[in-house]
């Protein structure tokens, strides 16, 4: 009985799929964001407010950055083992990231 060995995906592979995911969950929890901060608390309208000490487009900005980032960094290590796998799910989270992206500019923009 022979056994193969098992051999990591390039890095180049690894990197790609690791922004791919980083990218796709910074923008899905954008949206997300945006609606629940536009249900629970509307902000003024920017054309009125002459300044504001809170910039709600910068935190959640930031915040889906920083989020986007960790899942990018979870995605280069489980990559590792299975990228066929990983890419399969950030094929089918992209769609869905693309769709919460529309809904969030259609309702609330």
């Amino acid at each position: 009985m022979i056994v193969e060995k098992a051999t990591a995906p390039p890095r180049s592979v690894r990197l790609a799929l690791a922004v791919v995911a980083a990218c796709t969950t910074a923008v899905a929890l954008y949206a997300v964001l945006r609606v629940a901060q536009a249900l629970a608390r509307p902000e003024p309208d920017p054309a009125l407010v002459v300044w504001s000490e809170h910039s709600g487009f910068f935190w959640r900005g930031w915040t889906s950055a920083y989020v986007g980032a960790t899942a990018g960094f979870v995605t280069w290590i489980v990559s590792a083992r299975d990228a066929t796998r990983v890419a399969r799910l950030l094929a089918r989270a992209l769609v869905a990231s693309v769709t919460l992206l529309a809904l969030q500019a259609l309702l609330v923009p």
